[in-house]
C-alpha cells in the first residue's frame, strides 16, 4: 500500500510540473486570444465554487440546529477561503472572485454571453447538462463542469478534498504565474485580470495550500485507503484540467493561423 501511495504521490507532482509547464499559456499572444481563453475559463472559476461549497456542507454545519464541526481546523480552513472567494476586498469593494472574473472579461472585451445564459438556465433549475448544452458551450468545458459536479455530487468528503487541493489550491498558483510570465499581454493593460490572477498566487500558494495539506491528513487520519483514494481523485482533477487546456491550445492555433 505504501508503495502504491509513493507512486501516486510521484505522478501528483509529475502531472502538475507538466500542468503548469502547459503550451497554452505561451499560445496566449494577443487581447483576442486572452478573450478566448477567459471565455473559456470562466467556467472552471464558477465550478470551483461548488467544490468549495460541498466541502464547506461537509465540514462545518450549515444546518439548523446547530452542532459543533467534527473538524474545528478543518472547518476554519474552508470558512476561511469561502470568506475570501465569496466577499473578498478588491478594487470594487466586498464582491465574489467570480464576479470579479467577470469583470475582468468585460474590461477587455471577453463574451461573457455563453456564462450568463448558463447561469440564467441553472437558476431555473433546469439540468446542468441542459443548461451546458443551451448555452452552447464548448465539449470541452462541458466535459470539465460535468466532471467537477460530479465529484461534487457522487464522491466522498476525502476525494472531494483531494479534488480540490491536487486539482486547484496547490496547482492554481503556479498555473497563474505561469500564464503571467509568458503571456505576451502587458499586465498594466488588464489591471483587473492582473489583480485577480496575483490575489489567487498570494492566497492560495500562502496559508491555504499547507492548511489544505493538514487538513487531508486530519480528515482521512492517516488511513492508507482513504489517502490513495484522495491521491486518485487528485490525478483524475489533473487530467481533466490537462484535457481542457489541450482543448483550448487547438482552438488558440486554430485562431491563429
Amino acid at each position: 500500500m505504501a508503495t502504491t501511495i509513493e507512486s501516486l504521490q510521484l505522478s501528483i507532482k509529475e502531472k502538475h510540473t507538466l500542468l503548469t509547464n502547459h503550451a497554452v499559456f505561451s499560445a496566449i499572444r494577443t487581447m483576442e486570444d486572452l478573450r478566448l481563453f477567459m471565455e473559456w475559463h470562466v467556467f472552471a472559476v464558477w465550478d470551483f465554487m461548488s467544490l468549495v461549497k460541498r466541502l464547506q456542507c461537509d465540514l462545518t454545519t450549515v444546518s439548523i440546529p446547530w452542532y459543533p464541526p467534527a473538524n474545528p481546523n478543518a472547518a476554519r480552513l474552508i470558512n476561511e477561503i469561502v470568506l475570501g472567494e465569496e466577499s473578498d476586498i478588491t478594487p470594487h469593494g466586498a464582491m465574489t472572485h467570480f464576479d470579479l472574473y467577470l469583470s475582468a472579461m468585460q474590461e477587455i472585451g471577453a463574451s461573457t454571453r455563453q456564462i450568463n445564459q448558463f447561469l440564467n438556465v441553472i437558476k431555473k433549475g433546469d439540468p446542468l447538462s441542459a443548461a451546458l448544452g443551451r448555452a452552447e458551450v464548448e465539449p470541452a468545458v462541458q466535459r470539465f463542469v460535468n466532471a467537477t459536479i460530479t465529484t461534487c455530487k457522487k464522491a466522498e468528503t476525502h476525494q472531494v478534498v483531494g479534488s480540490f487541493f491536487y486539482g486547484r489550491e496547490n496547482v492554481i498558483p503556479e498555473m497563474f504565474q505561469a500564464l503571467l510570465n509568458t503571456w505576451q499581454i502587458d499586465p498594466a493593460a488588464v489591471p483587473e485580470l492582473n489583480f485577480y490572477l496575483e490575489r489567487h498566487i498570494e492566497v492560495d500558494s500562502g496559508d491555504h495550500g499547507p492548511a489544505a495539506e493538514r487538513m487531508i491528513n486530519e480528515i482521512t487520519g492517516g488511513d492508507p485507503i482513504q489517502l490513495r483514494e484522495v491521491l486518485e481523485a487528485g490525478i483524475s482533477a489533473i487530467n481533466e484540467r490537462h484535457l481542457l487546456w489541450d482543448s483550448l491550445l487547438v482552438a488558440l492555433q486554430h485562431r491563429q493561423k
